[in-house]
Parts: structure tokens; C-alpha cells; sequence
């Protein structure tokens, strides 16, 4: 989802059918249009066909895009307000596959100048004195998306640009065009430039952008330079330096066409669908184990001892889906390097409970909940757990894994206990098609799927207090009688 700044990527090579020189261009009847009557009919074109405007983008359909849409169609520049982990970048990021994917432009052009409608004195002398005999170039859309993290050393040079001593020495004017080393929003002119984390920019900088939204033009060292930009301009920013902080000064906000919040997905199977469509899982991760971590991350981010003002991202979510599939993928090296049989890795619910040291550095807490870190997210894995259990699972007898650990008997699982041994601990238990069903695993799970069954239906019968739980220095998980 562009992750670098436009001038440092490598250009697509245009397809050879396209037109060459200027005349070539006039005569397919191509005429030059502004970047954001572009987006206007490239979207109107995919609303049209029924086809997916921002392909990607989950759990915003109804809420967000809508918005985004309008402002598109309105030719509104826009900030989106959001905690951080809404998905505001890759949102922006998707603007740009919205533009036409190749575009004419004049070869060398720092200022992406179209043929028909060059900017500068030199450009505009060029185009007048070659006519149809000018050679153009072709510019792919992902080259016309550029995007600077705002941070507190951006300089003005860096957005917009400045002087060039080397060319003033030469002997150009200041009122010279060729003078300036334009920055990335000039350089970005006919595409779109996203402005990351907006308030961290100073408050002289973003003065400087001013101009930029509501002039069109550019301003360096003291002197306007008039050149209409044509360009999209999106921002982000959290709600709390926005508002509360008062760090972005008010002229700027007022120069934005639309303020538009973004959000968490709103319901669990959004946040599934988001972990799926984004976790990159070495071993296999089941339904069950994921709807767990997706309600810990909803449990985290609605928990009284987080701090709600700096929210808890979807990459918590993600990132624990990974670390889940990694501590399987552990157990099956493990395993393999103690018996020499492998073992397909597939993750189970107590492989959740590395998550709440690994990620503990993603969310902010509450001041009074110093030190009890991974108290407060254990108890918060414990909730979703049994949640997680007793939506799935509701409704079915299962005495028979109760009995497992009648008049004393205990049933071992753990990091590295493997399906072979638990399952042989387990034997034959009724019931246990019908749990496999419910959470997904089919009428022929694997051992390990079927183990990874097996060891939730413990851990939730001890969750709602049907068994007892003992974990040993080994690191063995040990279910009993609740005597």
C-alpha cells in the first residue's frame, strides 16, 4: 500500500502502443484533465460497473468509504481523523489506483507538466516551438502517489522546496522557475501527496501548505512563485492532536474539504476478516483460535485500564494471529528434533498466552495499572477465551470430556506436549464429532486440528469452572477434577 516517496521509485515501462509526440496524442482525441476530475470519472466509471472502488479496505463499506466518495466526487482535499491502526494510510494509499494508469507527460519534467498544459516558461516555450512534433512521455499511475511522514524536522525545502545557490550563481533570478529544487508536493503535482501524522508537523511548515490548498501555488524564500499545482492533497491525523491539542493551526483546517473519521471494525467478524486478510501465518492457525485473539484485541481496546485516547491497533490483533502461528511452528520443531517425526504445525488456544508478553509494548495502559502489564491482558485472554467458548460451543453435552478426568485422573497438555500424546491421553470421548464440527474442523480433522480441538473444550470447561488447572514448572498444563 506507494510506501516511498515518488522520486526514489522506478517507473513501470509504458506499453509501446501509446502515442509518441504531441500530434500523435491530439489526434486519439485525449484531452487533459485536472487530477481530481480524473478521480471524479474513474470513480463514477467503477460505480457504474459494480466493481470494487478500494479493493483491500475492510469493515468500512457502509461507514467510511461513503464518505471518502463524496469528497472524491466534490474534489474536496481531506483529512481522515483516526487512533492509530484504523487503516488511514492504506485508505490513502488506495486513492491512487483510482487515476488513469498511464498519463502523458513531458519527458524530464520534475513537475509531471502535461503535454497540453505545461507550467513553466521554459516548458510552455518548449511545447510552442516543437507543436506536434514534440516528444512526450507516459507516467504510470503508481509513480503519481507520493506521501512524507510528518515529523518534527520537516523543513519547508523538504514539502515545497528551495533556492539553489549553484543556479542562482549561474546567473538566474530569483523569479526564475529553474532556480528552485522543488520538494515532494510540487513534485507530486498531478498525482496525489498524503500528509502522515499532520499535527507533528510545526506550525511554521504547515503554514506553508497554506497556499498549496487553497491558491494552488507555491511560495519560496519570500517570494510567490506562481505555478498552479494540480493535486490531490489527503492528511491524517489522531482525533486527540487535532482537537484536543490544538496543534494543527485553524486556517489549515478550514482549508480542507472534508474531516472525515475513521474507526475499529465495528463487529467481530470484521476484525476476523481483517486478521485473515492481513496476518501472514507460518502454520495453521483454526477458526476457533482465531475468533479468540480477534475477541482479545475487541476485550484490549474496550478494557477500563487501557488508555482509550491512544486505542489499540488492528496490527495487535494481526500481530498476535503470527506470534500465535510461530509458537506452533516452535512445538512442531521441537517436537521433530525430540522423537524425529514431524509434526504439522497448527496452533492451539494455549499458544495465546505468549501474546501477552510479546505485545504488551503495543498498548498505552492507564497510569494505575503500572507493573500488572501482563496481568490485565491475561485476564482480558482469559475473557475472550471464554467467550469464544461458549459461542461456539453452547448447547452440546460435554460430559464426556469432563469424565476424562475422573476419580483423579489428569489430561497434559502444553508448548510441547504433541497431538500424538494428547490424543492418546484422550482416547475415544463422546461428543468430540460434534465439537469438531462447531468450530470448523470438519468431518476429518488432522491429529493436530483435532488436538487443537481437544485442548480448547479444556481450557473452556476450566474457564467456566467445569475443571481444574494446575501449569507445572515443566510447562506442562495440567486438567483435573475441580477438587
Amino acid at each position: 500500500m506507494g510506501r516511498v516517496s515518488v522520486h526514489t521509485q522506478v517507473s513501470p515501462v509504458p506499453p509501446a502502443e501509446l502515442p509518441g509526440t504531441l500530434g500523435a496524442l491530439r489526434a486519439t482525441g485525449h484531452h487533459y484533465r485536472t487530477v481530481k476530475q480524473e478521480l471524479r470519472d474513474n470513480l463514477l466509471a467503477r460505480m457504474r460497473a459494480g466493481e470494487d472502488r478500494f479493493p483491500g479496505i475492510v469493515g468500512y463499506e457502509d461507514t467510511v468509504l461513503p464518505e471518502v466518495e463524496r469528497a472524491l466526487l466534490a474534489g474536496h482535499d481531506m483529512v481522515l481523523l483516526g487512533e492509530r491502526g484504523q487503516g488511514k494510510t492504506r485508505l490513502i494509499r488506495s486513492l491512487g489506483a483510482l487515476l488513469d494508469e498511464w498519463t502523458p507527460v513531458l519527458p524530464g519534467s520534475v513537475l509531471n507538466e502535461h503535454p497540453m498544459h505545461p507550467l513553466t516558461p521554459a516548458s510552455r516555450a518548449l511545447v510552442e516551438s516543437a507543436g506536434d512534433d514534440l516528444p512526450i512521455g507516459w507516467l504510470h499511475r503508481s509513480m503519481r502517489y507520493g506521501e512524507k511522514l510528518a515529523t518534527p524536522d520537516t523543513s519547508v525545502g523538504d514539502l515545497i522546496g528551495d533556492v539553489d545557490p549553484v543556479r542562482l550563481a549561474q546567473g538566474r533570478t530569483l523569479g526564475d522557475p529553474e532556480t528552485i529544487h522543488f520538494g515532494l508536493v510540487p513534485r507530486t503535482n498531478r498525482g496525489v501527496f498524503a500528509v502522515n501524522e499532520l499535527p507533528d508537523l510545526a506550525e511554521r511548515i504547515q503554514v506553508a501548505l497554506l497556499n498549496v490548498l487553497e491558491e494552488r501555488d507555491i511560495q519560496v524564500r519570500g517570494y510567490q512563485l506562481r505555478l498552479p499545482l494540480d493535486l490531490l492533497l489527503v492528511a491524517s491525523a489522531n482525533p486527540e492532536d487535532y482537537t484536543n491539542r490544538g496543534r494543527i493551526i485553524t486556517p489549515l483546517k478550514d482549508r480542507f474539504g472534508a474531516e472525515i473519521r475513521t474507526h475499529y471494525p465495528l463487529d467481530l467478524e470484521l476484525e476476523l476478516a481483517l486478521i485473515r486478510q492481513e496476518a501472514d501465518l507460518v502454520a495453521g492457525v483454526p477458526e476457533h483460535v482465531l475468533e479468540v485473539l480477534a475477541r482479545f484485541a475487541r476485550e484490549v481496546r474496550e478494557s477500563p485500564s487501557v488508555d482509550p485516547r491512544s486505542g489499540v491497533s488492528a496490527r495487535f490483533a494481526i500481530a498476535a494471529a503470527e506470534t500465535v502461528a510461530a509458537a506452533a511452528l516452535r512445538r512442531s520443531g521441537l517436537l521433530a528434533a525430540g522423537s524425529g517425526s514431524a509434526e504439522a504445525p497448527v496452533a492451539r488456544v494455549g499458544d495465546a498466552a505468549s501474546v501477552t508478553s510479546t505485545l504488551r509494548g503495543k498498548v498505552e495502559f492507564e497510569s494505575g495499572e503500572e507493573g500488572r502489564e501482563i496481568e490485565v491482558l491475561g485476564h482480558l485472554l482469559r475473557t475472550a477465551t471464554a467467550e469464544t467458548f461458549r459461542a461456539r460451543l453452547a448447547g452440546l453435552d460435554l460430559s464426556g470430556f469432563t469424565a476424562l478426568v475422573a476419580e483423579g485422573a489428569v489430561v497434559e497438555t502444553g508448548e510441547l506436549v504433541s497431538s500424538a500424546e494428547l490424543l492418546r491421553q484422550v482416547g475415544t470421548v463422546p461428543g468430540l464429532a460434534k465439537v469438531l464440527d462447531r468450530l470448523g474442523l470438519g468431518d476429518a480433522p488432522s491429529p493436530e486440528e483435532a488436538a487443537a480441538g481437544i485442548e480448547f473444550v479444556l481450557e473452556g470447561l476450566h474457564l467456566t469452572r467445569r475443571l481444574g488447572k494446575d501449569v507445572t514448572d515443566a510447562g506442562r498444563t495440567v486438567y483435573g477434577g475441580r477438587g
